[in-house]
């Protein structure tokens, strides 16, 4: 393959060099495209073919379905690996050893606890207040309890940044949820493993003994794996922007988690149960509900089947059916939404129209179908996101400031007036 490409703007000709990362991937570098064509730039939607940065951290290839962080796959490290391992790996490129993973770990717990003053910001929220938007602000607010700016090339500092939003994330997030459940705040317990106090921090009551499930344990380990890194989707993107300004890793994932919000992004498996809600109170009868996913004509849109990069199949989705059948199982849940799922499911694996498209059930619908099974409110599915995603969010700003890659600025296509004179209100 040629080393540059031609291209040719009104009868001048200009060359591009071409870079191949180590995937094969070919991209043009245009980076002095608008210097040497005075001024020419290109447009790109939604950013669908430009390639904003170099990244070392995960690679997806959505034709072959095919996901990978730091060169390990996606299945390998759900079968494998526990979460921090997973985390210390997408944040500081190896897996780690005995001794590293157990100072990880220790160092996180060192920092889990969070100031108390926090508490009075989240009882100033109204219980109607979305977790997500309380979990956003409170995110934010930590960077008022822990001023001091991040030197980003000095390693201590760095190390030290991340165990403190590793250990005090989990913590919001199970208080995002008892303030919507009107529980009393818990700080979990020290001697637990990551993910198991997580869940002590959710669902332990004041007025009984909280046990661990397994079966529970583990699916939402492997939930939160395989939600840790998703390349440059759009709440990676924003976390890397914001954070190429300079601003510190606690503002940066805050605007990250503002962008997960969103249903077209991390709302998508909340939006999942909204939609089995909406075919349950029509009567349940999943059969007509994919008939109208057909139907062109039909405004319906089905949820949870199919996605915007993988092509052929979601190699998470394959992994965590697997562990929503154990769940519901082991669980015993008896619950109709639960029911409307399995049979969307079944019809649209045994139906030539999905299967044709490849309109498989994606992560989003297996992992709504988990979290309702675990007695996690709706609302805080997209908050079980962001407490996934947190370790590719750090390794994504870590690496764009260790890059020292410049501040974020598109450029537009101007199709507004051309200049004009002002005219006073009274000619108007």
């Amino acid at each position: 393959m040629a080393n540059t490409a031609t291209l040719e703007i009104n009868d001048k000709k200009y060359e591009f060099p071409l870079i191949t990362g180590t995937e094969n991937e070919v991209a043009m570098d245009i980076s002095n495209l608008r210097g040497v064509t005075e001024g020419v730039t290109t447009l790109d939607g939604g950013f669908k073919n430009t390639g904003s940065c170099k990244s070392s951290v995960t690679f997806l290839d959505g034709e072959k379905g095919v996901l990978r962080y730091r060169g390990y796959s996606i299945e390998e490290l759900a079968e494998k690996a526990d979460f921090l391992e997973v985390a210390f790996l997408l944040i500081f490129g190896e897996l780690p050893n005995k001794e590293e993973l157990e100072k990880f770990h220790a160092d996180i717990k060192k920092n889990s606890i969070v100031d108390e003053d926090v508490k009075k910001i989240l009882d100033a929220f109204p219980k109607s207040a979305h977790p997500m938007g309380v979990l956003s602000s409170l995110t934010s607010a930590l960077t008022a309890f822990n001023p001091d700016s991040v030197d980003v090339d000095s390693e201590e500092d760095v190390y030290n940044s991340i165990v403190r939003i590793l250990g005090k994330f989990p913590v919001l997030v199970a208080w995002a949820m008892r303030k919507k459940s009107g529980l009393p705040l818990d700080y979990g317990d020290k001697n637990l493993g990551y993910v198991e106090n997580i869940l002590k921090m959710m669902f332990k009551v004041p007025n009984e003994e909280y046990t661990q499930n397994q079966i529970v344990v583990d699916a939402l380990d492997k939930l939160l794996i395989l939600h840790a890194d998703h390349e440059q989707n759009c709440s990676t993107s924003t976390v890397r922007i914001v954070g190429s300004s300079h601003a510190g890793l606690f503002a940066s994932i805050s605007a990250g988690i503002s962008a997960l919000w969103g249903p077209l992004h991390g709302g998508a498996n909340q939006a999942v149960l909204e939609m089995l809600e909406a075919i349950k109170e029509d009567g349940g009868d999943t059969k007509k509900y994919m008939a109208k996913a057909k139907d062109k004509a039909d405004p319906f849109r089905l949820m949870g089947f199919g996605h915007r990069v993988y092509k052929n199949f979601d190699p998470r989705a394959t992994i965590i059916k697997v562990a929503a059948d154990e769940v519901l199982e082991d669980l015993g849940v008896e619950d109709p939404i639960l029911d409307i799922a399995k049979g969307l499911e079944q019809e649209a694996l045994n139906d030539d129209y999905f299967v044709k498209r490849k309109l498989y059930p994606n992560v989003d619908f297996y992992s709504g179908i988990i979290y309702r099974a675990m007695g996690i409110p709706t609302e805080m599915f997209t908050v079980m996101f962001a407490l996934g995603r947190l370790p590719g969010w750090i390794a994504q700003w870590r690496e764009m400031r260790l890059n020292k890659e410049p501040i974020g600025r598109p450029r537009q296509l101007y199709t507004g007036e051309t200049a004009r004179s002002f005219t006073a209100v009274e000619k108007r």
